[in-house]
Order: C-alpha cells, then sequence, then structure tokens
C-alpha cells in the first residue's frame, strides 16, 4: 500500500458483486455451469433455504397408563448398554463433525475458485488447493477447541457468579450483573472477531497460497489497521443476513419447502451464496494488490465491472498527403 491508506467503500463493491453474479450465472444462462457451481457452494457450507420443523403428533397415540408397563422393563434390560451407546453416539457425532469441517474447509477453496475464474470445476481446483485447505481446515478445528475451551470457562464463570449472587447484597449483585454482561459482550465480540478472520483468510491463503496462520496473522492485521471499515462491514453485514434469510423464507414457502432441501436449495439460491462472495471479494480487494484475487487472473468478461470501461483507441489522424514530385527534366 506504499504507505497511503486506500480509500473503502461499502455500497461500490457490493454493487460490483451484483452485476458480477449477473455475468457468472446468468450471460448466459448454462444449467450445467448452475449445479456444478451450486454443489461447489454445497460443499463451502451453504446447505440450503431457510427450514422449518413441524411438530410431530405421532407421540401423543400411546397412553399414559402402557408407557411404563412396555418400556421399563425394556429400559431395565439395556441399561447396562446405555453409557455404550452415548459413547458411541458421542464419538459419531465428533466424527461426523471433523468430517464436514473438512469439506467446508476444502469446498470454500472451490467455491472461490468457480467465482474468481467464472467456470464450473470441482475436481481442478480440489486437487489444486489441497495444501491450502488442509491447513485452513486444521487452523478451524484448533479455533473450533479454543472456542468450546473459552465457552466452558465462560459458563463456568456464569454459575460461579450465580453462586455468589446468593450472599451478596444490593452493591455486590449490580457489580455480578456488570461481570455477566461483560462476559457476554467479550463472547460475542470473539465470536464476530473469529468469524470475520476466518471468512476473509480463504481469500487471502487463495491469492497468495500461504498458510492458515499467516493468513491469520495478515488478516488480525488488516483488521486493526481498518477497525472502522470492518465494523461498518459487520453492520451491513447483518442487513444482508436478514434480507437473506427473509428472501430464503419466501423462496422456502414459494416451492412448497423444495428450497429447505439440501443441495437443491443451495441451487435455487445459487444467485445469493454466489452474490455475498462475490462481495466479500471485491470488498477485500480495496485493501491492495496483495488482497485481489483477480490480480494474477481476470477472465475477460470481468474487465468492464471490475476495471472499469475500457478506453477507447485513440482516433486515428490521416496522414498527410506526400509533396509532389518535382517534374523531370526534359529528356535532351
Amino acid at each position: 500500500m506504499n504507505g497511503v491508506r486506500p480509500r473503502i467503500e461499502i455500497f461500490r463493491p457490493f454493487g460490483e458483486a451484483f452485476d458480477l453474479t449477473n455475468k457468472i450465472l446468468f450471460q448466459p444462462f448454462d444449467l450445467k455451469k448452475w449445479l456444478v457451481i451450486g454443489f461447489a457452494a454445497f460443499l463451502s457450507g451453504h446447505l440450503a433455504g431457510v427450514g422449518f420443523n413441524f411438530p410431530s403428533p405421532f407421540g401423543n397415540f400411546q397412553s399414559h397408563r402402557t408407557t411404563p408397563e412396555v418400556i421399563s422393563p425394556h429400559f431395565e434390560q439395556w441399561k447396562p448398554w446405555l453409557v455404550v451407546a452415548v459413547v458411541v453416539l458421542a464419538l459419531f457425532f465428533f466424527a461426523l463433525v471433523i468430517a464436514l469441517t473438512w469439506l467446508k474447509a476444502r469446498g470454500n477453496f472451490i467455491f472461490t475458485d468457480c467465482v474468481v475464474r467464472n467456470r464450473a470445476a470441482i475436481v481442478e481446483p480440489w486437487r489444486e488447493y489441497r495444501k491450502e485447505g488442509n491447513s485452513y481446515f486444521l487452523f478451524q478445528l484448533a479455533v473450533m477447541f479454543a472456542v468450546l475451551l473459552l465457552a466452558g470457562l465462560i459458563l463456568a464463570s456464569f454459575i460461579g457468579l450465580a453462586w455468589l449472587k446468593q450472599g451478596a447484597g444490593e452493591t455486590g449483585s449490580i457489580t455480578l450483573i456488570g461481570l455477566l454482561v461483560f462476559l457476554s459482550l467479550f463472547w460475542v465480540s470473539i465470536v464476530i472477531f473469529v468469524s470475520i478472520a476466518t471468512y476473509f483468510m480463504v481469500p487471502v491463503m487463495y491469492r497468495r497460497r500461504c498458510r492458515a496462520v499467516e493468513a491469520f496473522r495478515d488478516v488480525t492485521r488488516l483488521i486493526w489497521h481498518h477497525l472502522g471499515s470492518f465494523f461498518l462491514l459487520c453492520l451491513f453485514g447483518m442487513v444482508l443476513i436478514l434480507a437473506v434469510l427473509m428472501i430464503g423464507a419466501i423462496v422456502t414457502c414459494a416451492t412448497c419447502c423444495l428450497a429447505a432441501l439440501p443441495y437443491l436449495g443451495t441451487v435455487i439460491l445459487l444467485p445469493l451464496f454466489v452474490c455475498l462472495r462475490a462481495f466479500g471479494l471485491l470488498f477485500l480487494r480495496q485493501f491492495g494488490p496483495d488482497y485481489d484475487v483477480w490480480a494474477s487472473f481476470m477472465p475477460p468478461e470481468f474487465l468492464p465491472i471490475l476495471s472499469g470501461p475500457l478506453p477507447a483507441p485513440p482516433p486515428t489522424t490521416p496522414e498527410p498527403n506526400p509533396p509532389p514530385e518535382p517534374p523531370l527534366p526534359p529528356a535532351m
């Protein structure tokens, strides 16, 4: 950046992201391209639209009189295996979370590549960004454990403060409530910071082909030096999230809950996901060439959007007519 602070905007990158989404998905419209990019978005964590949980009435058919007679003997019979079943289910859930986190980490680079290069490809970016995706997965795993540990400490603090509050007076109660509010705000701030940092780590790693720790340090410095811009981004991001939830709910109702199905809902709502991913890339692009994912490659069809209108060729001026040659002397 050479010591010059760039002018960071919010609405201009969003307008460019809207035009870029139109260029990727609608000019021209290709169903096969939609399905492939939708699968990439599905791998990156965009599972479906807004789902609804309908209460099930089937549990009300059993009478309360027969329930103890039927369930109690079976429960006593399987009681020794209850601990084993809980441990197996916990291990299965843990393995499922790890597998989904790994797929999401790898899918983030695939989806980013589809948006950057305007192509529908899965296998090639899966192989090309294997090291970056695995590094991002390990970093997310470490962050997940750290966040869970922090949540446990805060929960223990809540329980300890609630226990101390029983014997505290009015002044002590006010102090304890203030501490609870502080811990809650601290937790929310940590979650927002980690979410923003991990989100922008993907384009940094995609651009520089670096490891996750290096990208995290870089993004952290960037957020610290441009705290106001990222604060405005958070506010605008909240508005976008509410808009996406509203659109997802409307589309889900209009499609008879088809948009709530995994992958199918991702394909239906693909313009939203592509626009949001393009908005993040275009916002980060304002901080200089080191954060521009199109610095080394830009599809020709993106030039009018990302680089402004192409300059018109200079007008050609007709060459002056050469002076007439002097007449030859008469032959002797």
